[in-house]
């Protein structure tokens, strides 16, 4: 449209130089017979572009009213949004019209894809960044044992033999345990909140209402109208565990994503928004933990304890398909569920041979 402009300024400069002396009205005829279609593209990319930004305007409308009644508190108070809502449920009715087991079930394969995604890309950004694999592992290996009380002895042979087969394996237990940690509290600690206990009902249906929404959204979508709601704050929170200050500068060479999250924004990187794709199925499976009624029962595997096929799946597969004798949980990867119809989502664990 600015090219356009300019020509036909420079056509009537030209003609007021050269042949704007002549007599009569033919140099106006002629600038308007040469102008003319060009004005009347300009006119109709006009009209173009003003419907266009209405409809962007009207989408924004729609999906900010959606997102503020399902997502953040109208009320003005800390916790979980106002029980009178005004929003649909149809995408998510389509395959459930209540929170169900299967449903639970359904999100935790995401969680599990998702986490497998996200842990094999920064797997690949520390190798580019000549990561030495084995030290990231052994200083895992040696935080999280701390935790659980295993010796320095068992964590060396567990952490040696992951080095050599599976490193992404013990990533992975890394991430997830950062991301479930605070599960079983209704915001995951972020605030006090006590709704799950003062109106149990409500809340309940508040939470599958909110997954109804949110599971047609695109995350960064979302949170570029509310940066701030509580799936905003958990994803700043659960970044800035996950991927340390040390640990940044190294795969990117600066902090400036760090920054950005620590200010409230969330970056539109490959990297973060990959993130934000497990992050979003976590919330997810969270309000449909806190949809069901009993509420599933979470429980981890212990280093070191028997393999139980009804309660654990082995992250690597075996020959056959058989797990060998003799093998143990070595660390656990993802945490399993009990689900109130007796069904069972298992903990995923790496196995190693009892030494």
């Amino acid at each position: 449209m600015r090219k356009l402009g300019v020509m036909r300024e420079r056509f009537r400069r030209s003609l007021s130089v050269g042949g704007g002396r002549r007599k009569g009205g033919g140099g106006v005829g002629l600038l308007r017979e040469v102008v003319a279609p060009y004005e009347a593209v300009v006119e109709e990319l006009k009209k173009e572009v003003k419907a266009r930004e209405t409809e962007v305007e009207n989408l924004k409308e729609k999906l900010r009213s959606v997102t503020v009644t399902s997502l953040s508190n109208g009320n003005g108070k800390k916790g979980w949004p106002p029980s009178k809502r005004k929003v649909g449920c149809s995408y998510a009715a389509q395959v459930a019209a209540n929170p169900a087991p299967e449903l639970f079930e359904g999100t935790m394969s995401q969680v599990k894809e998702a986490s497998k995604s996200f842990t094999l890309l920064l797997l690949s950004l520390m190798r580019n960044a000549h990561w030495d694999i084995a030290a990231a592992v052994r200083s895992i290996e040696a935080a999280t044992a701390s935790t659980d009380n295993i010796t320095t002895s068992a964590t060396s042979a567990i952490a040696s033999t992951v080095v050599t087969h599976h490193a992404k394996y013990a990533l992975e237990s890394y991430i997830s345990r950062k991301l479930f940690q605070g599960f079983d509290h209704e915001t995951f600690y972020m605030d006090g909140s006590l709704s799950s206990l003062l109106n149990p009902d409500q809340f309940r249906r508040d939470c599958f209402a909110q997954y109804c929404d949110m599971k047609a959204m695109e995350p960064v979508e979302l949170l570029g109208i509310l940066p701030t709601c509580h799936f905003g704050k958990f994803c700043t929170k659960k970044y800035l565990a996950i991927v340390h200050p040390k640990m940044e500068e190294s795969l990117f060479g600066n902090l400036e994503q760090r920054q950005r999250v620590l200010a409230g924004s969330h970056p539109r990187s490959q990297f973060y928004g990959q993130f934000l794709g497990l992050a979003k199925a976590i919330w997810q499976l969270h309000l449909l933990a806190f949809s069901l009624d009993p509420a599933p029962s979470q429980f981890e595997a212990s280093r070191g304890a028997e393999f139980h096929p009804q309660y654990m799946d082995s992250v690597v597969k075996f020959s056959g398909g058989h797990i060998p004798a003799g093998q143990i949980v070595g660390f656990p990867v993802s945490p399993g569920f009990k689900l109130g119809n007796g069904s069972v989502v298992k903990a995923r664990v790496y196995l190693v041979p009892r030494s």
